[in-house]
């Protein structure tokens, strides 16, 4: 079992900056991928950034490319989605999300942080 909590959420204006941060704990029995997701009110998750377990393969969504970034202390097991240039439709709950093996864009993850609401003002 994996428990993930994000923190760093909060209201703040366009154009600033936020970093949000994931502390897994637990075990896996395999080295796991973190990915973050958002989801808008009426409207399905979707894909935001996903790290390999080395930090060695990374993704980001187009939407938030060049100005999201994702990275990972493997050391301290918390995973970083720092968020630049914030945007009024960034505004989401943002969930952290660990699956074994590669990352992946799919939601198919195994576990699930309670997610933390960013809200971004104009």
């Amino acid at each position: 079992q994996v428990q993930l909590v994000e923190s760093g959420g909060g209201l703040v204006q366009a154009g600033t900056s936020l970093r949000l941060s994931c502390a897994a704990s637990g075990r896996a029995f395999r080295p796991y991928s973190l990915g973050w997701f958002r989801q808008a009110p009426g409207k399905e998750r979707e894909f935001v950034a996903a790290i390999g377990w080395s930090a060695d393969r990374t993704d980001v969504a187009d939407s938030v490319k060049g100005r999201f970034t994702i990275s990972r202390d493997i050391i301290k097991n918390t995973a970083y989605l720092q968020m630049n240039s914030l945007k009024p439709e960034d505004t989401a709950v943002y969930y952290c999300a660990a699956k074994e093996g590669f990352p992946s864009t799919d939601p198919k993850y195994d576990y699930w942080g309670q997610g933390t609401q960013v809200t971004v003002s104009s």
